[in-house]
């Protein structure tokens, strides 16, 4: 009988360790700003190119973001590549709403990784390059705060 316990005890305890963690939400965000649909754009362009993103517009709505750069120079490669870091993209979609306003859809995706060894994996995003903070830096350059 206690040999029976101790292996239900044992499997319980791999059962629940061998479960595969649940990846982070997806950070997005999705809002109508009051702006002509050029000015969001400008204003996207601007705040995401002084956060170290390369910028490329692949139609009239649709951006899309190489990673960040975090430091600039030859030396970004190693930092991501030998000690394991966070890095992030961006992208938008931005569609006129009415004359006046302006609907912005903006996704944050971020990898991480902890070493040379381990793999890169979907992770939360950091706060400085989160969707909800660069939604504030959009709007602050637009001056709509």
């Amino acid at each position: 009988m206690r040999g029976l316990m101790l292996a239900v005890v044992i499997g319980a305890l791999v059962a629940g360790c061998s479960s595969t963690p649940r990846p982070p939400e997806p950070d997005r965000i999705d809002v109508t700003l009051t702006a002509s649909r050029d000015r969001v754009k400008n204003a996207v362009t601007d705040v995401l190119a002084r956060g170290g993103y390369e910028v490329e517009w692949t139609d009239e709505e649709n951006l899309s973001t190489g990673y960040r750069a975090d430091i600039p120079g030859p030396w970004d490669w190693i930092l991501h590549w030998r000690f394991g870091t966070i890095k992030s993209r961006v992208e938008a979609v931005v569609t006129p709403a009415t004359d006046e306003s302006t609907r912005l859809r903006l996704d944050v995706l971020s990898e991480g990784k902890d070493g040379l060894f381990t793999s890169w994996d979907n992770v939360q995003s950091a706060l400085p390059q989160s969707a909800e903070n660069q939604l504030r830096l959009i709007k602050k350059e637009l001056q709509i705060l």
